[in-house]
């Protein structure tokens, strides 16, 4: 089915950073498959693991214990204080599972129809659940009715989350803590503080979205521990597995005691396969001191972008958590897409106007040189280009 516009490319193979395409010439990958290969592609690691537990067994069903399975709930709750985990096959069904406690806690409760607040510009897949609490019109164009029982508030506003306070319905503040598809979108510190103490005072869960901004990609294992606060629920995803198929939905505390035995399932998640990557995945940023290496990396390419585009007008903002940048332009620039294709640089517009970069964790400094190399000139022609047309420059931010 034609639900992708691909780009003019197909790649063969993959080393570190680098892709190669059918021609073999050679990408930087600034993308990393949207936040999914954190160790680049084909680290020994990963291969080794993939291929060990395919030699031994691929799957059984949880019908089963599954050893990999327990070993990286143990590893998971270690890392973030969560208590139990459900393991399915990707973010939205780990956030289709968040939905469905906060739901569950509701009826409990005696709500009828429990209610859910989520942000503007959020993105939290396309499933039905997922895509209502998503606040994209033309993702959700044509897929109506949506579910009810969800209360939309601005980002980074944690007073219009307050306002709320007095709805009986509520149950649950789903957010992401940096929204990746709204813009590269980073909240002031505290914000995250202030949701959990709204949710503490109102008996509420609070639900982190970390699809995209889990397992290492802003510096630490999970972006709510910046703040030094604890979630109810925490999903993860993408980078979890490096390429593997894998979601989790992370839970403690009241969140921890929903989902019986019947209440919810799934035929792949957390296979022996999925697991083992995943473990990997998780051994091999403690191991490497990656965690370290995204914070240095980061560091150094935003002071790059800031001090080579400071003069360039039309730059509205440039943004970032780890390694999650964002650069606004005055204008839409979807066509710098292909630009950077024929660059050798992979990278993505999101939001319309907005420049992503999601590199890998593995990214080194002259790495990094060579990305912001490729990148800065294709940005400044673009900038010269719009500045001499007639097109409106942008009022405000995507992210206000």
């Amino acid at each position: 089915m034609q639900t992708y516009n691909r780009l003019p490319v197909t790649f063969s193979r993959g080393q570190g950073v680098w892709l190669e395409d059918q021609n073999g010439r050679r990408y930087l990958d600034a993308l990393s498959g949207i936040a999914v290969c954190g160790l680049g592609h084909s680290h020994p690691r990963i291969t080794r693991a993939i291929f060990e537990q395919s030699q031994r067994l691929l799957h059984t069903s949880n019908l089963y214990g599954i050893e990999a399975q327990s070993l990286l709930a143990q590893k998971l709750a270690a890392l973030t204080d969560m208590e139990k985990i459900f393991f399915c096959n990707s973010g939205a069904e780990a956030n289709e599972c968040a939905i469905k406690i906060a739901r569950q806690v509701g009826h409990q409760r005696g709500i009828a129809t429990p209610g859910i607040i989520v942000m503007e510009s959020a993105f939290h897949g396309r499933t039905l659940a997922t895509l209502t609490a998503t606040a994209n019109p033309h993702a959700q164009k044509d897929f109506g009715p949506l579910l009810d029982g969800f209360y939309r508030v601005p980002f980074n506003d944690p007073d219009a989350v307050r306002a709320l306070s007095d709805n009986r319905d509520i149950v649950a503040v789903f957010v992401e803590p940096v929204q990746g598809e709204g813009g590269v979108c980073v909240p002031e510190t505290g914000y995250l503080q202030a949701l959990r103490k709204t949710c503490d005072n109102n008996n509420w869960l609070l639900m982190l979205d970390e699809i995209q901004t889990g397992v290492g990609r802003t510096g630490h294992w999970y972006a709510f521990q910046a703040e030094g606060i604890l979630p109810d629920v925490l999903t993860s995803a993408k980078g979890l597995g490096n390429g593997i198929p894998i979601g989790a939905c992370l839970t403690r505390a009241l969140a921890a005691q929903a989902l019986g035995p019947g209440s919810h399932g799934t035929t792949f998640g957390g296979n022996p396969l999925s697991c083992s990557a995943a473990l990997a995945v998780l051994d091999t940023i403690e191991q490497e001191g990656l965690l370290d290496n995204v914070r240095s990396v980061s560091r150094y390419i935003l002071e790059e972008l800031r001090n080579q585009l400071s003069d360039i007008n039309g730059i509205q903002d440039i943004r970032n958590r780890g390694l999650m940048f964002g650069i606004e332009l005055a204008w839409p620039c979807g066509e710098l897409v292909t630009e950077a294709l024929e660059a050798g640089l992979l990278i993505n517009v999101t939001a319309g106007n907005t420049l992503r970069l999601l590199p890998p964790l593995i990214l080194t400094r002259e790495e990094a040189d060579i990305l912001v190399d490729r990148l800065v000139p294709l940005i400044k022609k673009f900038a010269d280009r719009r500045g001499k047309s007639a097109v409106q420059l942008a009022p405000d931010s995507v992210c206000q």
